[in-house]
């Protein structure tokens, strides 16, 4: 990458802020920031490239940095943090020249900043000469992860698995294509690797709509594991799919590509809007309906039903390295809460012999397995109908020992790994 402009540096601090201080998304952050809007592509590259590293390992740059002090910062001095913070990461992990990303850092000091200057230099030079063997002695895995999400993985786990979690977090995750038809015929102009699932995979990097295909609506953007939990279905064709918290549709594009006649509820009119475009491109159509779930019902049962639940999405850190640090385990516990809710309303919308599947993008057992474990309790017409490995080849690697679809960011990892996700497959018995 080509050196940044002047103006990077700034509007990385100011949306690491907006994160870390504010506890803003980043992409909301960077979306509502005019400085980083008006960039040329390269220096949001940069800033983007920036951000994300500096989240990813933010444990171990806040320990760095804790051990070049003689004393902690004063809580007034909050923002010298943030400059360290960005000048370490560019140091270590970005491969910024070292007299650049110190330069560049210290020139961030401004204002009521500029007394703080000395300070700042003199703990980046010292990581420009020490930083890299500190690095090599440090437990990554465990200082980039929050203590809650550690105690979590490990107890859901095992701590092994856990920290191969925390290492496919480190890495910038590719971009991943679901094909509308079939996706060999795409694999040379987009220059992607097909994936075993049949995702194509290509780098990451430059502008989406610029990429072969995308306009003339011959595939849609969906990690490799949102795409699976469709194919706990089976044969759709010419049935009618309730797809719940629809938007912004990547499984409607997949169950319209598979044949199903399908109703697409969501409470957000922007993000159904956004359905309603995505289709559009694609060449699919569906009943749109904006409408709360836990309210709605359809005019007559169906015979499938999907849910893919709002979450926690500790399942896709490795896209969005910010939930890291804006989650929480009360985060968890409010979604487990609406969650039970909408279970509750998409099993009312079942035909007996109907097929309910419930998704997530969370690695939390309160968010996936104990949902459906408390859903059957409550629900005697209900019971699992466990993915079977004759019934998709693929999907065999994915199967827990109840029969449900567990994928993990360390699954697939010689191909750049895959987000976390969990779905179930239910019946109505009657």
């Amino acid at each position: 990458m080509s050196s940044p402009s002047t103006l990077a540096r700034p509007v990385a601090l100011q949306l690491i802020n907006s994160v870390l201080r504010h506890h803003k998304v980043l992409d909301e952050a960077a979306a509502s920031c005019k400085e980083f809007s008006v960039l040329s592509n390269r220096d949001k590259a940069f800033v983007w490239l920036l951000i994300s590293t500096c989240l990813r390992r933010l444990g171990q740059i806040d320990s760095l940095i804790e051990h070049c002090l003689s004393r902690p910062l004063p809580s007034a001095a909050w923002r010298v943090n943030d400059v360290l913070r960005l000048g370490l990461a560019q140091i270590l992990f970005v491969g910024t020249p070292p007299y650049a990303a110190v330069d560049n850092t210290v020139s961030l000091a401004t204002g009521d900043l500029y007394r703080y200057r000395k300070l700042i230099n003199a703990v980046l030079r010292r990581v420009v000469r020490e930083g890299a063997a500190w690095c090599e002695s440090q437990d990554a895995e465990r200082l980039n992860t929050p203590d809650w999400l550690w105690r979590s993985w490990c107890g859901a786990y095992g701590e092994l698995v856990a920290r191969q979690i925390s290492v496919a977090h480190l890495r910038e995750a590719p971009l991943d294509i679901t094909a509308k038809d079939a996706p060999g015929p795409l694999v040379e102009p987009l220059g992607a690797n097909l994936l075993p699932t049949g995702t194509l995979r290509v780098d990451p990097g430059g502008s989406v709509a610029d990429r072969p295909g995308f306009v003339e609506g011959h595939w849609w953007v969906q990690d490799a594991a949102a795409a699976l939990p469709v194919a706990l279905f089976g044969d759709v064709v010419n049935s009618r799919v309730i797809d719940l918290c629809a938007a912004p549709g990547g499984k409607t594009a997949q169950l319209c590509s598979r044949g199903a006649d399908v109703v697409a509820v969501d409470r957000s009119r922007s993000r159904l809007r956004l359905l309603k475009e995505n289709l559009t491109r694609l060449g699919f159509s569906a009943e749109l309906i904006d409408a709360d779930v836990r309210d709605w019902r359809p005019c007559s049962p169906a015979k499938y039903v999907l849910l893919d639940a709002p979450c926690s999405a500790t399942g896709t850190i490795r896209r969005h390295p910010d939930i890291l640090h804006l989650k929480s385990p009360n985060d968890v516990e409010r979604a487990a809460a609406i969650q039970d809710r909408l279970l509750d309303s998409a099993a009312t919308m079942l035909e007996p012999g109907g097929i309910l599947v419930f998704a997530t993008c969370s690695l939390q057992p309160e968010e996936g397995l104990e949902r459906v474990d408390c859903l059957l309790a409550r629900r005697p017409e209900l019971e699992r109908a466990p993915l079977l490995p004759h019934e998709c080849e693929y999907l065999t690697p994915f199967i827990n020992e109840h029969g449900d679809l567990r994928t993990l960011p360390l699954h697939m990892a010689e191909q750049g790994g895959m987000d976390g996700f969990y779905a179930a497959r239910l019946k109505r018995k009657y």
